[in-house]
């Protein structure tokens, strides 16, 4: 009755994506990457992370850098996360982090994702593709247009992406013609709020 998981964090690795980490802020004006660890327990694999984004950190002294144990991270984010800008942390506990601050902002349906590697970049919506609700017209549609407007970022059309978002932003702020998750109240579906963005845009 043992189950036994292995863990593996390589040097390479842990410097791609703290380094990307880094450009992120750079390049989209944030101030602060927080890396996220739990050295005290995990001392060899999150200790090779966290030894990595000290040294990357270095090379970045326009950019704040900041630790935070996992744990600690997840309260912080609850009571305060404004302090917060970037954060780098190994799959596992990005996984957790996701749905955490997803759940800060109304849900999965809001929230894009993105796996950007050296070639190739793939920006989708988080959630899963939902069967239960396939042609129901009760699907919100703003995790798929915030994934593009990510993906227009990375392209470099950030005035583009800037106006879709702002777009999206006016219509869930008012909360009117949103899908149900976002106001029960509401009648509206897919197409209804789609259509509100495009007015809206």
């Amino acid at each position: 009755d043992i189950a036994e998981s292995l863990a593996i964090v390589t040097r390479k690795g842990s410097e791609r994506i703290i380094e990307y980490a880094f450009k992120y802020a750079r390049d989209n004006d944030r101030k602060k990457v927080t890396l996220c660890h739990k050295a005290n327990i995990l001392k060899y694999t999150s200790g090779l992370f966290l030894d990595v984004g000290r040294e990357v950190a270095k090379r970045y002294p326009d950019i704040e850098f900041d630790e935070k144990i996992i744990d600690a991270t997840c309260m912080h984010l609850v009571m305060n996360p404004h302090q917060f800008d970037v954060i780098v942390t190994t799959n596992m506990f990005g996984d957790i982090l996701s749905d955490l601050t997803a759940g800060l902002v109304g849900g999965l349906g809001l929230i894009p994702g993105a796996n950007v590697g050296e070639d190739a970049a793939l920006f989708e919506a988080v959630h899963g593709s939902a069967p239960d609700i396939e042609g129901k017209n009760l699907a919100n549609p703003a995790a798929v247009i915030m994934a593009g407007v990510m993906m227009l970022h990375h392209l470099g059309e950030k005035q583009a992406a800037n106006r879709i978002q702002a777009a999206l932003e006016k219509v869930v702020d008012a909360g009117v013609s949103v899908t149900p998750d976002l106001n029960p109240e509401s009648s509206a579906g897919t197409i209804e709020m789609g259509e509100a963005i495009i007015t809206a845009l």
